[in-house]
C-alpha cells in the first residue's frame, strides 16, 4: 500500500486557470492541492473585461486602472483611438497581486496550497497517478533534490503554462504547439497627460520596428505601466524592441520595477485530456486568443470547463466526461479563436498590411462591435446592417481602393 498522501486533484500551477480551477473544485467538496513554484509572474498586458469581473466576481480593489479608449499605432504613426462610448470600461490588473489573490481565494474554498516545482508523473500500483515535485521554501528557494516530494491524485490538472511539463508527459502533440514570445517590462508610469502615455488608454502599436509579426503595447497599472512586445521570431530582440519603444515613448530612463519573459501559445491543443486521469488548462491547452493574445478571461473559462468535467469524472467514476471540457470551451469560444487566426494570419504579415487594419479601426460600426464582442465575449449578432456595412469597407481595404 502506498504510504503518498491522496487528493482527488492535483492542480498543478497556479496562475489564473490553475487557482480558479482549484477553488470551484475545493468548492464542489473535493479534496484538492494547489502546487506552485511561487516567485513567477507572466509577462502581461493585464486587461480583463467586464464580463470575466463580473462571471469570476473579481473585486475593485484588484484593479489597478479602469481603461475607457484604445489607441492603434501604426507604421506612419497616424493613430487612431477606440473609446468606449457605452461607458463602461476594461479593468487592468497586476498580475502579482491577481494571481496570488486568486491562489487565496482558492485556499479559502478548502484547497490545499504548496510551493513546488514539479517534477514529473508516475503510477502506483494500483494504477493510480503520482505526481513528483521539488518542494520550496517559503521564500521560494528552491529545496533539495534528494528530498523530492510526492502526492497520489485521482485527477491531475495541469496548469503549468505554456511549456508544460504535465501536458508533454501525458497529451499527445502538446509539444506541437505554436507560440508568440512575449516579453515586456513593468516601469514607473510618467505624470498622466504626457504626450505618449494616458492613464485610461491602452496603446497598441502594429510597427515592424518594434514586432514584425505580432504587435507592441503600453498598458496602464495605475502608478506604473506595462510596455511590452511579442514575436513568433526567433531571431528577433524583444529586449531590444522594448528598449527602442521606450526610446521612441521617451520613457528610456523611467524607473523599471521588473522584467518578464516567457512563450505564449496560439492555438489550443486538438486534446486536453489523456482519456483516463489528466487534464490540462490555460496555456497548457493553447487558450490564448490569436491576433489579440488574450489570455487571461480565456484561461479562467476554460478551467471552469475543466473543473466540471473533473467533477462529474470523479463524481461517476467515467473519465469520458474529461473530454467534455474542450468541447464546452470550443462551442463558447471557437468561433472567435478562428476568426481571430484569419485576422492575425492577414493582417500581421508585413507594414502595408498593418496600416491598412488601423485604417478599418477608424470605423464606428467596427469600434463599435469590436468593444461589445470584446467586453461581453461574445461573437455580436445584432445589428446585421452594420456588418454588411463592415464587410464592403473591409473587401476595399483589402483590394486597396478604399479611401484613407
Amino acid at each position: 500500500m502506498s504510504t503518498h498522501e491522496t487528493f482527488d486533484v492535483v492542480v498543478v500551477g497556479g496562475g489564473p486557470a490553475g487557482a480558479t480551477a482549484a477553488a470551484d473544485l475545493a468548492a464542489k467538496g473535493h479534496s484538492v492541492l494547489l502546487l506552485d513554484k511561487a516567485g513567477r509572474i507572466k509577462p502581461c498586458g493585464g486587461a480583463i473585461p467586464p464580463r470575466l469581473i463580473r462571471d469570476f466576481r473579481i473585486p475593485d480593489e484588484l484593479l489597478c486602472a479602469k481603461i475607457s479608449s484604445a489607441r492603434m499605432i501604426p507604421p506612419s504613426g497616424k493613430s487612431v483611438d477606440m473609446p468606449i462610448d457605452t461607458g463602461g470600461f476594461v479593468g487592468m490588473v497586476d498580475r502579482e497581486s491577481f494571481d496570488e489573490w486568486l491562489r487565496e481565494r482558492a485556499a479559502t474554498q478548502g484547497a490545499t496550497r504548496r510551493r513546488g516545482s514539479f517534477e514529473r508523473l508516475s503510477r502506483d500500483d494500483d494504477g493510480v497517478s503520482v505526481v513528483h515535485y521539488t518542494p520550496k521554501a517559503a521564500g521560494g528557494e528552491a529545496g533539495d533534490k534528494q528530498l523530492e516530494a510526492a502526492v497520489r491524485a485521482r485527477i491531475v490538472i495541469g496548469a503549468d503554462g505554456a511549456v508544460s511539463g504535465v501536458a508533454r508527459a501525458a497529451i499527445p502533440g502538446a509539444d506541437k504547439i505554436p507560440f508568440v514570445f512575449a516579453y515586456h517590462e513593468i516601469v514607473r508610469a510618467p505624470a498622466d497627460g504626457t504626450p505618449a502615455y494616458d492613464s485610461k488608454r491602452c496603446d497598441v502599436y502594429y510597427d515592424g520596428r518594434f514586432s514584425p509579426d505580432f504587435y507592441s503595447w503600453v498598458f496602464p497599472h495605475g502608478d506604473t505601466m506595462s510596455i511590452g512586445t511579442g514575436s513568433a521570431n526567433k531571431g528577433f530582440s524583444l529586449r531590444g524592441s522594448v528598449a527602442d519603444l521606450r526610446q521612441h515613448l521617451g520613457l528610456g530612463e523611467a524607473a523599471t520595477i521588473r522584467k518578464e519573459g516567457a512563450p505564449i501559445p496560439l492555438k489550443p491543443l486538438k486534446k486536453w485530456d489523456n482519456g483516463r486521469d489528466i487534464i490540462v488548462v490555460g496555456d497548457a491547452a493553447g487558450v490564448v486568443a490569436p491576433s489579440s493574445g488574450e489570455g487571461i478571461y480565456y484561461a479562467m473559462a476554460c478551467a471552469r470547463f475543466a473543473a466540471d468535467a473533473v467533477h462529474q469524472a470523479l463524481v461517476n467514476r467515467d473519465a469520458r466526461a474529461l473530454a467534455g471540457a474542450r468541447k464546452a470551451f470550443m462551442k463558447a469560444h471557437g468561433k472567435v479563436f478562428w476568426i481571430l487566426g484569419i485576422m492575425q494570419w492577414f493582417w500581421y504579415r508585413n507594414d502595408k498590411l498593418r496600416e491598412r487594419f488601423v485604417i478599418i479601426c477608424k470605423d464606428k460600426d467596427v469600434q463599435r462591435l469590436t468593444w461589445e464582442a470584446y467586453m461581453n465575449k461574445e461573437l455580436v449578432r445584432k445589428d446585421p446592417m452594420a456588418h454588411v456595412r463592415i464587410f464592403f469597407k473591409d473587401l476595399g481595404h483589402l483590394m486597396g481602393v478604399a479611401r484613407t
